[in-house]
């Protein structure tokens, strides 16, 4: 049964049944079989897409658990360099997997997807924001993410290409609170990823970025060094990677890579 969960403290509770779950072999053959739980980290803008994989991948595999904790790419690849027990990573920009990989956590990244940014605003649209140099008039109270989240990176490299001048009134620690901020109308608007606002439905508004000015932001994944179920690690980084896993994607807005 797939399940979400929280940071690294539920993580360290799990590493006893993580511990239990290595791949075994399969009758006869001497090769791993796809059998156990394994843990996925990915960036928060794949909450939706990465569910819908998960349930896919158990329904194939029976007695496969894939367990999913969503974040900000920045904290996911600090919690793997300090030890949190996972198997995969799916990163929302390439230095946050750069990280990882630097630390000898992982090896030979693949991009999967990638994402471009737009504006929020919340449906009614109490700022009257327009487009993009909007958010630079003065009383208009935008959100962005953190500058080290890449939601936040992607976002101010669109400013500062746009040569407008944003003062947020909060940054946030990732997409998905960014996103929260603009939909119970905390701030006038925000700029998150295509794929966000699509997710959000009828909750907010999405104003598009010139593309003269926008930037978008590759996603790689990788199967983890530490892994205590590398067959299954890299079955699901399989599905993810597949022509069928690439089509949730797509659905979900995210462009091949």
């Amino acid at each position: 049964m797939t399940r979400r969960l929280p940071g690294v403290l539920a993580g360290l509770l799990l590493v006893g049944l993580l511990a239990g779950c290595g791949a075994a072999d399969a009758p006869g053959g001497g090769e791993s079989r796809v059998t156990g739980s394994i843990r996925v980290f990915a960036a928060a803008s794949l909450t939706g897409s990465f569910t819908r994989l998960a349930r896919d991948f158990e329904s194939e595999h029976s007695g496969t658990d894939v367990q999913l904790s969503f974040g900000a790419s920045s904290d996911l690849a600090t919690q793997i360099d300090n030890g949190a027990p996972a198997d995969v990573f799916a990163s929302a920009s390439p230095v946050n997997m750069r990280q990882v990989v630097h630390a000898g956590q992982a090896a030979h990244p693949v991009d999967f997807a990638r994402n471009t940014m737009e504006v929020a605003v919340p449906r009614a649209n109490p700022g009257h924001v327009q487009g993009l140099a909007d958010l630079a008039r003065d009383g208009v109270k935008v959100a962005l993410c953190q500058p080290q989240v890449p939601c936040g990176a992607v976002a101010r490299q669109v400013l500062a290409t746009a040569g407008l001048t944003v003062h947020p009134v909060t940054e946030e620690v990732d997409v998905t609170s960014v996103l929260t901020k603009v939909t119970i109308g905390e701030v006038d608007a925000g700029i998150v990823y295509m794929t966000d606002v699509r997710a959000a439905g009828n909750e907010v508004r999405g104003i598009r970025i010139p593309e003269s000015v926008n930037a978008t932001t590759s996603y790689p994944i990788a199967t983890l060094r530490a892994s205590r179920n590398r067959a299954t690690a890299a079955a699901f980084v399989a599905l993810v990677k597949s022509a069928r896993g690439q089509r949730v994607l797509a659905s979900a807005g995210f462009e091949k890579p």
